[in-house]
């Protein structure tokens, strides 16, 4: 474990001397991609700090148990061992997980498209419901919310929504929601108290960004026309 976080600590102060390179700062496609290494190597250098201290105060306490010179230090001693030692397993749990490699795409915003499916009118108000609670789980984790295009339904229900959520590993996260949600209630709209079944498609897509689009000029043909 500690020659893998020492070869992430190596790799992490040569990006972080690699983004402020001028020749860096002025190519932006680089630029992000370094950008976002650091990030991600960051996360890794902050638990291996944590992990490297937690096993220096379980030798420290070690010695002062060793001692046994002063009871009432060893008694503290054996309280901050046996903390540490908890937490180390799931520390380790914790560091394994960031090591493992990223889909490149997680890391982007997203683009998500709610859309009513069978149910009629209460799928529209189940349509509604699914972005009201998104909205909510992006604000709870501090992400933007901005509306793209929508046809409103019955009872504050959308027939189709689309909106473009930014943030920190945005579509890393929302991907998992892609795909048919389905309710069963009484709808708003029913009178006679009987269940329904209503569904809504989510569909997730990464945001698209300028230099993932590249056209060679040799593709492009440009024709000039003159009115008469």
């Amino acid at each position: 474990m500690l020659d893998k976080l020492q070869i992430v600590k190596q790799r992490f102060d040569e990006v972080s001397d690699l983004i402020i390179q001028p020749d860096i700062i002025s190519d932006q496609k680089r630029y992000v991609q370094l950008n976002k290494e650091y990030k991600d190597l960051g996360k890794v250098v902050k638990k291996a700090k944590e992990y490297e201290t937690l096993l220096g105060n379980i030798e420290e306490a070690k010695e002062i148990i060793s001692d046994g010179s002063d009871a009432e230090m060893v008694e503290m001693a054996k309280m901050e061992m046996n903390d540490a030692q908890e937490r180390i397993p799931v520390l380790e749990d914790e560091i394994k997980f960031l090591l493992i490699p990223q889909d490149p795409e997680d890391s982007k915003n997203a683009v998500v498209e709610l859309r009513a499916g069978t149910g009629g009118d209460e799928a529209s108000i189940f349509a509604g419901d699914l972005f009201r609670m998104y909205n909510k789980y992006c604000e709870s984790k501090g992400w933007k919310v901005s509306i793209v295009d929508y046809s409103e339904g019955t009872n504050g229900g959308f027939k189709e929504i689309q909106f473009e959520v930014t943030g920190e590993d945005v579509y890393g996260t929302l991907k998992f929601e892609a795909g048919v949600h389905r309710v069963q209630r009484v709808p708003q709209t029913e009178t006679q108290g009987r269940v329904h079944t209503s569904a809504a498609t989510c569909m997730v897509f990464p945001e698209a960004e300028e230099f993932d689009v590249e056209i060679d000029p040799k593709d492009v043909r440009i024709d000039f026309f003159c009115s008469s």
